[in-house]
């Protein structure tokens, strides 16, 4: 975008090119509306991406896409958005589950685990999987409970395949060692709160409502 100085300088030299002139008001006023527009117009770019938009832009994404809204705020929502987009070209095997997840709650692939059941020595059972991680973290931020995500989880898998568990566990760990000192980045936290395990726990809203999935 140019200065005021630089419009005024493509003038004819007959014209008075001082700012503070009549005329260098004047443009001064113009520049100001087509930075204005200029902004407007980058905004629009920018919420493009379901990452920056907001409101009733997201709510346009989410026509064009099929997903409704309902009562989620723009953070759940985000969620939707991306994992309808994921999972329209999901294959609905495991690898494609863990990156429909991935992308949804914008986290790294090795943040989601899935087991098949049918390879659990315990309690063996066909067409259906364990979530055994899951970032908890990333729920907190976005507020999404237990059952909204679990609602997300058992429409990316096939159907007829079930979600039998999701484990919402954090990554602290007891000591290894019964009667010695262990420092670990997964243990308990230091005086700053910097380092330390965090606790299987999720945010979980008082009234909890279901998402149009």
């Amino acid at each position: 975008m140019f200065s005021v100085k630089d419009m005024l300088k493509r003038l004819p030299d007959t014209y008075n090119k001082d700012p503070n002139s009549d005329l260098g008001k004047l443009i001064g006023n113009l520049h100001e509306q087509l930075a204005a527009i200029g902004d407007a117009l980058e905004t629009v770019r920018d919420w493009r991406d379901i990452d920056a938009a907001k409101g009733t832009t997201l709510d346009r994404i989410g026509t064009n896409i099929v997903q409704p809204r309902g009562a989620a705020t723009d953070e759940v929502y985000r969620v939707l958005l991306k994992s309808k987009i994921a999972r329209n070209l999901s294959k609905t095997d495991v690898n494609t589950i863990i990156k429909v997840l991935a992308l949804a709650l914008d986290c790294d692939y090795s943040d989601i685990r899935i087991q098949e059941k049918f390879d659990d020595p315990e309690d063996p059972e066909p067409a259906a999987i364990n979530l055994i991680r899951v970032p908890t973290q990333r729920l907190n931020e976005v507020g999404m409970s237990p059952f909204q995500f679990a609602r997300i989880v058992q429409k990316t898998v096939a159907a007829g395949v079930r979600v039998a568990l999701i484990e919402l566990a954090g990554t602290f760990t007891l000591s290894s060692q019964y009667d010695a000192l262990e420092t670990s980045a997964l243990g308990l936290a230091d005086i700053d709160m910097t380092t330390g395990g965090t606790l299987g726990e999720v945010y979980l809203p008082g009234d909890d409502y279901p998402l149009p999935i």
